[in-house]
């Protein structure tokens, strides 16, 4: 066995668009749409608020994603801002942890009509699509705000350079 002063897993080559991404920062965020068996969820963290009438919430989602088909389907989502005690829960809707039984065990869900809301989220919003378009290798969804709740803000969860921190 050898020991290196290095990550084993280190990219040699890091994408510098990536590493510029990881260092922006940001709040995560749960996105939910569907209903019984066809519920989806991603985790989110490349999204924006445009206020307005109506204000907007442009999510960045993986075209690749569950979520992305359902929202085409659906046409409506919950957007919901994670806490620090959610760490669990983001890690497993972005499928880099291990959930027994699927995500959705992880948490209480109440059903809206825009989609499954985690019942402990104190700040959501119940989003339609009104446009999807390519945007890297991201689709970029458009969504005009229908409903919003904004709640206590104690412990956020944040994300930068892929680990989950305090603001």
């Amino acid at each position: 066995m050898t020991i290196h002063d290095t990550h084993p897993f280190a990219d040699p080559e890091p994408d510098p668009v990536r590493r510029f991404r990881g260092r922006l920062g940001g709040p995560v965020s749960l996105v939910t749409t569907g209903a019984a068996a066809d519920r989806a969820g991603l985790t989110v963290s490349s999204l924006m608020v445009a206020n307005g009438s109506p204000a907007r919430v442009l999510l960045l989602v993986d075209p690749d994603s569950d979520l992305a088909d359902a929202v085409a389907s659906s046409g409506t989502a919950v957007v919901q801002l994670l806490s620090w005690g959610d760490r669990d829960l983001a890690e497993a809707f972005a499928g880099t942890a291990p959930a027994p039984g699927g995500p959705w065990r992880l948490g209480t869900f109440e059903d809206t009509e825009w989609g499954p809301r985690l019942s402990s989220a104190a700040t959501w919003a119940g989003v339609r699509v009104e446009s999807t378009s390519t945007a890297g290798w991201s689709s970029l969804l458009t969504c005009v705000v229908e409903s919003i709740e904004v709640g206590a803000d104690d412990e956020p969860l944040i994300s930068r350079r892929g680990r989950w921190v305090r603001p």
